[in-house]
C-alpha cells in the first residue's frame, strides 16, 4: 500500500469523525437520545483511533537501531491492535451499557427534529470518508474480494479505516431507526434497542480488527501465492539447484524477510556460489521490492538434500517439512 493512499484515506476518516462528533453532541444536549449519545462517544473513539493509526505510521519510520536491528515497522501493527481495543472498550461497551440502561428506564425522544438532521449530515460525511478509503483501496486490492483484502492485506491502515467507517454508517443507520421508532410509537425503549445494536456491532467489528491486526503483530509470512513466485525466481538461476526450505515474514508493512537455504552443485566454486546467491537476490527484488532482507544459505547438492524440498504454498497445518537441520552460516543479502 502506498503510504499516501493510506495517509489520504486516515486523514478524511478523521476530519469526517471529528465534525460528525461535534453535531452528535449537540444533538444529545436538545434530543437526550441515548442513541446520539452512543454515537457520540462511537465517533469520538474512532477520531482518537485515526489518530492513533497516524502516530503508529510516524513511529514505524524510526531509524533501526542496535537494539532494533529490523527497524520499528510493527509499531504500526501494534497501534492498529490498540485500535481495536479502543473500538471495543470504549465503543461497544459504552453503547451497550447506555443502551441497557435507557431499555430499564425508557424516556422520550424530545425535539427529534436535531436528531434526524444530524443523522442525515453524519451519513453523508461518513459516505465520503467511506467513499475514499473503497477508492484507495481499490487501487491494490488487485480483484481480490473484499473479505479477502481484509484478511489478506500486511498494511493495517485500509482495512482498519474500511471497518470502521462500515461500521459508523451502520451505526447511523441504527441509530436513525432507533430515534425513528421512539417517536413514532412514544415509546423510548426503541432508542435503547438501537443503541444496543450500535454496541454489539461495535463489538464485533472490534473482534475482527483484533484478530486480523494480533495475526499481523505476531509475525506473517508471504501469502502461498507470493511464496511460489519467490521459489521460481529463486529455482530460475543456473548456480541454484532446488530450494531446500524457505521462510518469509512481514517485518513491517512495506518490508518482507526472506531467508532460505539452497542446494548448489558440488563442482561450483565459491564465486560462482556468490554469484548465483546475486542473481537470485536481484531477481527477488525486481519482482518484489518489498523484499529487502534476503539470507540465502547454500548447502552442497547431495542426495541427502535432493529429496528435502519445503511445503511452499502449503496451508497451516497441511504437509510437514523435511529439511535437515539448519546449521552453518548465511550468507545475507547485499545492501
Amino acid at each position: 500500500m502506498s503510504a499516501e493512499g493510506g495517509t489520504k484515506a486516515i486523514v478524511a476518516a478523521l476530519a469526517a469523525n471529528l465534525g460528525i462528533a461535534a453535531s452528535k453532541f449537540v444533538a444529545f444536549v436538545f434530543t437526550g437520545s441515548s442513541s446520539m449519545l452512543a454515537e457520540s462517544i462511537h465517533s469520538v473513539a474512532d477520531s482518537g483511533n485515526q489518530g492513533l493509526l497516524l502516530l503508529g505510521r510516524k513511529r514505524s519510520e524510526r531509524t533501526r537501531t542496535p537494539q532494533h536491528p529490523f527497524g520499528y515497522g510493527r509499531e504500526r501493527y501494534f497501534y492498529a491492535f490498540v485500535v481495536a481495543v479502543v473500538l471495543f472498550t470504549v465503543g461497544a461497551a459504552f453503547s451497550l451499557y447506555e443502551g441497557i440502561h435507557k431499555i430499564t428506564d425508557p424516556h422520550h425522544v424530545e425535539s427529534p427534529g436535531w436528531a434526524f438532521g444530524v443523522l442525515i449530515v453524519a451519513i453523508v460525511m461518513e459516505s465520503f470518508s467511506f467513499r475514499t478509503a473503497i477508492k484507495e483501496s481499490n487501487q491494490i486490492r488487485n480483484g481480490r474480494s473484499w473479505v479477502q483484502f481484509i484478511r489478506r492485506a500486511k498494511a493495517p491502515e485500509l482495512p482498519v479505516v474500511l471497518l470502521e467507517d462500515l461500521g459508523a454508517l451502520v451505526g447511523l443507520i441504527l441509530a436513525l431507526f432507533g430515534v425513528s421508532m421512539a417517536v413514532v410509537t412514544h415509546n423510548g425503549v426503541w432508542d435503547g434497542i438501537g443503541t444496543v445494536c450500535i454496541g454489539v456491532l461495535l463489538g464485533l467489528i472490534a473482534i475482527i480488527l483484533a484478530i486480523e491486526t494480533k495475526s499481523l503483530l505476531i509475525g506473517e509470512g508471504a501469502d502461498p501465492e507470493v511464496e511460489r513466485q519467490i521459489v521460481a525466481a529463486l529455482e530460475s538461476v543456473e548456480e541454484v539447484d532446488h530450494l531446500i526450505h524457505i521462510r518469509t515474514q512481514y517485518i513491517g508493512p512495506e518490508e518482507m524477510l526472506i531467508a532460505a537455504k539452497i542446494a548448489v552443485n558440488h563442482d561450483d566454486t565459491a564465486a560462482q556460489v556468490a554469484q548465483g546467491i546475486d542473481a537470485a537476490e536481484a531477481k527477488i527484488r525486481a519482482q518484489f521490492p518489498e523484499a529487502r532482507l534476503i539470507y540465502l544459505e547454500p548447502a552442497l547438492d547431495t542426495p541427502a538434500t535432493a529429496g528435502t524440498e519445503s511445503t511452499v504454498g502449503a496451508e497451516s497445518g497441511e504437509g510437514t517439512e523435511s529439511a535437515p537441520e539448519e546449521s552453518g552460516t548465511e550468507t545475507p543479502a547485499s545492501s
